[in-house]
């Protein structure tokens, strides 16, 4: 049984060995934004020229001579001044200065920029009570870029700041991977529609939900199945259609009892498996194959195991049928605020909460009944992962922390 890294890492290393060339379109950005949010760039963009294209002041202040304000209490003329988008016509000689805004030109000549709050105007004259640096507050042209060099690289995860520089380089669309289309399944004669009103023994098919939103987060398009019931035929069915996607995710059918029944199917379509299960609590019953030309994951049917293999593994193909490279987990460290003692040999991912109240970030595990609360996720925003290899922790121990996707 493979550890939750090996298991993500046989998943990279098959889905980048195997899978074909992700597809490319054209998407206009600059009047809607949000249509390119969360894609991943098909070309480098370039900037078009130096940036910034002028020595530019990042204070309000006055423009210099270093060499005429070298020491506090310099009085230098007054003889203009320099704004964003109107810069000074002229050149700062020796014993002369220009106001200056923040954005703007810097002058001829000057080669400093002393800040306003140092600077006490009387007249034509302006007495300086700090010393200029030479270069000071000043960005010299062609710092941040330079033409032709590569402003976002193919490959980027497009966000805000990257719509953005893609904006200031001129660019009113960009070329991106298209998105790939995850199919989700679930499966299970207790499993009804969101909208039914379940009997007794049966649950509402939250799964799909969750799913979807997750694939959604990772900038994928979530192609809803529906639910299979536990009939051979049927399942076949449903799992046929699903591999007409790029990736097909089922939920539920995967363990050893007698109705599960999703390894058999896609043993009967052709499939091979990788792993049928991974050293986790929640989270062991998960499956990894490739069938027609497709990866196919089997995830528990349990809601916060769904939730947990998901990100631990789905996410790593999506990264790279979205055409990047495969990311790592976002785990990060924090302080435990109690004891953890779980059970060997499996690594546990525990619902929690992290907070920075204290300056540093806490972690606190949520009470939680086991793989079917939801409540404890919802709760929670983030897992404490305690190793297999450590599983008993004290308090103020620095502890690895999963976030969850779309919490922070």
């Amino acid at each position: 049984m493979l550890t939750y890294e090996a298991a993500r890492e046989k998943v990279i290393e098959v889905v980048r060995a195997r899978a074909a060339a992700t597809p490319t379109e054209s998407i206009e950005f600059s009047g809607d934004p949000a249509r390119a949010l969360g894609r991943v760039l098909a070309e480098d963009v370039l900037a078009d020229r130096d940036y910034p294209p002028f020595n530019r002041s990042v204070r309000d202040g006055f423009a210099v001579r270093a060499a005429d304000a070298a020491q506090p209490g310099a009085r230098l003329r007054l003889i203009g001044e320099s704004r964003a988008g109107v810069a000074f016509n002229g050149s700062v000689d020796a014993g002369n200065c220009v106001q200056i805004m923040t954005g703007a030109a810097v002058p001829n000549g000057a080669d400093s920029v002393i800040m306003i709050e140092y600077a006490r105007p009387n007249g034509d004259f302006v007495l300086f009570e700090r010393a200029a640096g030479r270069g000071q507050h000043i960005v010299p042209a062609g710092r941040e870029g330079r033409s032709g060099q590569i402003a976002v690289a193919r490959g980027t995860r497009l966000g805000y700041a990257e719509l953005s520089m893609a904006a200031q380089v001129g660019r009113t669309s960009v070329a991106v991977a298209r998105r790939p289309r995850v199919a989700v399944l679930a499966t299970g004669d207790e499993i009804v529609a969101v909208d039914a009103t379940p009997g007794p023994f049966e649950i509402r098919n939250s799964n799909s939900v969750s799913l979807a939103a997750q694939i959604a987060l990772v900038a994928a398009e979530p192609m809803m199945l529906g639910n299979a019931s536990d009939n051979f035929g049927e399942l076949r069915r449903f799992i046929e259609r699903g591999l007409e996607a790029d990736v097909l995710v089922i939920t539920g059918g995967v363990s050893v009892g007698k109705y599960d029944l999703v390894e058999q199917v896609l043993r009967d379509l052709g499939a091979e498996f990788f792993f049928d299960a991974i050293a986790i609590r929640p989270g062991k019953p998960a499956v990894f194959g490739w069938c027609k030309g497709k990866p196919v994951f089997g995830l528990p049917g349990n809601p916060v195991s769904t939730m947990v293999t998901f990100e631990l593994l789905v996410t790593a193909a999506l990264d790279i049928l979205s055409g990047r490279a495969a990311q790592p987990l976002p785990i990060f460290k924090a302080k435990l605020a109690h004891a953890i003692d779980e059970k060997p040999p499996l690594s546990h991912f525990l619902p929690a909460r992290v907070t920075w109240s204290a300056g540093e970030p806490v972690v606190e595990a949520i009470t939680w009944e086991g793989s079917g609360d939801i409540g404890a996720v919802v709760r929670g925003n983030c897992f404490i992962v305690a190793h297999a290899s450590k599983l008993k922790l004290a308090p103020g121990d620095w502890a690895d922390v999963l976030p969850r996707r779309g919490a922070f």
